[in-house]
């Protein structure tokens, strides 16, 4: 191998399991994460293939995980994450624990979820209550609720939009980012007792919200993808704190 092929191979490589399919339109692959990251840090991504966020069609999309962590394990992938937080809440945290922990004892390779990494960040900032800022059905609401309940979050407050799979597939970018901010400002204004707002979902791509509602109401805020670089790459110091995208990213472990 020659050095200009080492030189270009990257320092890390970022295991991703996304839940959905694309169904012909693959929208700002990377846009969020090579915000954060330094570009020596590479995504490898796998499909779980999920059509919907009930139970049911979680379980159908499950029979894919195998196949998604070996394919990221024959691209030397040195995180797993499980990608979805609609895709942990229809789980419960039991079984993502065990899931993610099966991966560790079959491959050795480190893994995360988006509830996971966010209890880890709420946990670091010594916070236990969180408004959330949510686009989706009461069904997948109630069962974030659970799920960050086990992990010691309370969630005091969360919006709904009524969306399920298809919806939240079928919004263009800018209904995506425009409603991001509107569930996220509703959360902080409707429960002004949390302590921090999270804005979960990878369709909207939310990461914008975090500056503005930092900004406007001086609490931490949270995304899938800050508190996933957060707890996987910031945190056991691959790569730096990271400046201009909040409170968490801008501090280390």
């Amino acid at each position: 191998m020659t050095d200009h092929v080492k030189n270009f191979l990257p320092r890390f490589r970022y295991g991703m399991i996304h839940p959905r399919s694309h169904e012909g339109r693959n929208r700002g692959a990377g846009y969020q994460f090579y915000r954060l990251v330094p570009l020596d840090v590479m995504e490898f991504s796998a499909v779980l293939g999920i059509t919907n966020y009930t139970p049911e069609a979680v379980e159908k999309a499950l029979s894919n995980y195998w196949k998604c962590v070996e394919t990221l394990a024959q691209e030397k992938a040195q995180i797993i994450v499980l990608g979805g937080a609609p895709v942990s809440a229809a789980l419960g945290r039991a079984r993502v624990l065990n899931l993610l922990r099966q991966v560790t004892e079959k491959t050795g390779i480190p893994t995360d979820a988006p509830l996971e990494a966010l209890i880890a960040s709420m946990n670091h900032l010594g916070l236990t209550k969180l408004a959330v800022g949510s686009r989706w059905a009461e069904p997948v609401n109630d069962a974030l609720v659970r799920y960050l309940a086990d992990g010691g979050i309370e969630v005091v407050g969360i919006t709904k939009r009524n969306q399920w799979g298809a919806e939240s597939a079928a919004m263009s970018l800018e209904e995506g980012l425009s409603m991001a901010l509107e569930v996220g400002r509703e959360a902080a204004l409707s429960f002004p007792h949390a302590e921090a707002i999270s804005v979960p979902g990878g369709a909207a791509l939310c990461l914008h919200v975090i500056p503005a509602l930092e900004e406007e109401f001086g609490k931490p805020a949270f995304t899938n993808m800050s508190t996933e670089v957060w707890n996987d790459l910031v945190r056991p110091g691959i790569i730096k704190p990271i400046q201009g995208w909040g409170r968490l990213l801008s501090i280390g472990s």
